[in-house]
Formats: structure tokens, sequence, C-alpha cells
């Protein structure tokens, strides 16, 4: 489908990714039940949106010539699942407290770039062809260090800038390691059809995306609306000490 296609999947990942990172720095300086909504908010952003939503999205671009491909709906629904989840974990890592180690950045970074390669991944169980579906294992190892790489230097922009200008630079770095996992995980796809094989079972990807493409957008409207009806993140901290606020960037446990 073209140069569109790849444009149109990494929008949707940045803009899923940027609204994400924006739920993550408010859940820093939240407290209580408040901390663990705006992670949760987070996770939806980043993994139902940023990372699942995206995937299906660049998934439009993957066909067997002359052959049908298609998609098992459970394994679908259980990586949107294990995405948001692996998401939502990496962000209780990274949040916990304004103050942060090192070590919080660099497990967060770690868990949630693998949580960008175990959707993936899921999502491509998910998907039947006639015949089966083989890996490159080295392109794989390339995929998850991208991954990880990029969602950790995105955490890190999170934690260390309060401008909404450099906020959406993180949700691009964040929506490069995503789009770049995406597609060096696809270029190590080895497909082997098999025209004697039965028609493979389960749905096309247009039969669920549109509805499932309504339905993000307006899930996007609650972690949106929230983010621009809070206080700025810096406004919220927590006073430290002597009444001064407590630096973002941090590197104490």
């Amino acid at each position: 489908m073209g140069s569109w296609l790849l444009f149109f999947a990494y929008l949707i990942s940045v803009v899923g990714c940027t609204i994400g990172l924006a739920c993550t720095l408010q859940a820093r300086y939240a407290t209580g039940r408040a901390r663990l909504v705006w992670q949760a908010l987070a996770a939806v952003s980043i993994g139902g949106v940023g990372i699942w939503l995206m995937h299906f999205i660049a998934m439009l671009g993957f066909t067997t010539p002359g052959m049908p491909v298609r998609y098992d709906i459970g394994r679908t629904w259980l990586s949107a699942v294990l995405s948001v989840s692996a998401v939502f974990v990496g962000l209780l890592v990274f949040g916990v407290r304004a103050r942060f180690a090192r070590w919080r950045l660099l497990a967060a970074g770690l868990i949630t770039g693998l949580a960008v390669n175990l959707m993936h991944y899921t999502g491509m169980w998910a998907v039947n062809v006639k015949g089966s579906i083989g890996y490159d294992t080295g392109l794989v190892a390339l995929s998850i260090a991208i991954a990880v790489v990029a969602a950790t230097a995105a955490l890190w922009f999170t934690a260390q800038v309060n401008h909404i200008a450099l906020r959406f630079v993180a949700g691009a770095v964040m929506g490069v390691a995503v789009t770049g996992m995406h597609y060096t995980g696809m270029a190590a796809v080895r497909v082997h059809l098999d025209t004697a094989a039965p028609d493979p079972a389960g749905l096309e990807v247009f039969s669920f995306l549109f509805p499932v493409f309504v339905l993000a957008g307006l899930a996007m409207a609650v972690p949106i609306s929230a983010v621009l009806m809070a206080a700025p993140a810096a406004e919220a901290a927590p006073p430290v000490g002597d009444g001064k606020r407590e630096p973002v960037g941090s590197a104490s446990s």
C-alpha cells in the first residue's frame, strides 16, 4: 500500500504515545488512586493505541499474493490485553514516585520495550495463511533491541523535560520504537506458502479494524481530556525539604 501506510501507522503511534507519556508525567507527581488512574490512562494510550492499533494498521500492508490472510480474533484481542498490561507494569516501575533511580528508568524501558515486542509477536501469532510463518532470529533480536532502546529514550525524555514541544519529541521517539520494531519484525518474517493447504480460518483485518479504530478514537478522548484539564506537572510536584520542588531528573533511589 506504499509509504503512506507507514506514515499513517507512525502518526497513530506518535499520537497514542504522546498522550500516554503526558499521562505518565502526571502520574509521577500524583499520589494514591490518582497515580494508578493516570498510569492506566497512559497504558491504554501507549499499549492500546500507540502499539496495538498501530500494529494492525501497518498489517494492512501484509499480503500473500493470490492467497487469503486471516486473523484469529481471540489471539488478536489477547495481544491487545497483553500490550496494555505489559505497558502498565512498565509504568508502575517508572512512575512510582517523582524521584527515580537510573535502575527504574532502565527497568521500565526494558519492560516497555518488551511490551512492544510481546504485542507484535502475539499479534503475528494471530495471523493465519495458507502455509506457515517463520522468523529470522537475527532480525527478531534487532527488533527487540530497537524497541527497548527507543522506549528507554522516550521515558528519559519524559522525566527530564516539562515543555510541551519536547513532549512531542518524546512521543516521536516512542513512535520510532513501535514502528521501527514493527517493520524490523516484519522483515524477519519468512512465509512458506502451500497452495494445497486449506484456506486459513479467521477474519479479514478490515472486518474488525474499522470498528476498533472508531472505538480507539472514542477511548482516546478520555486521556486527552484529562491531560488538557490537569494542572501542569511542574505545578503538581510536591515540595521537598525546604519547600523547593524536587527536580524531575533526580537520580536518587
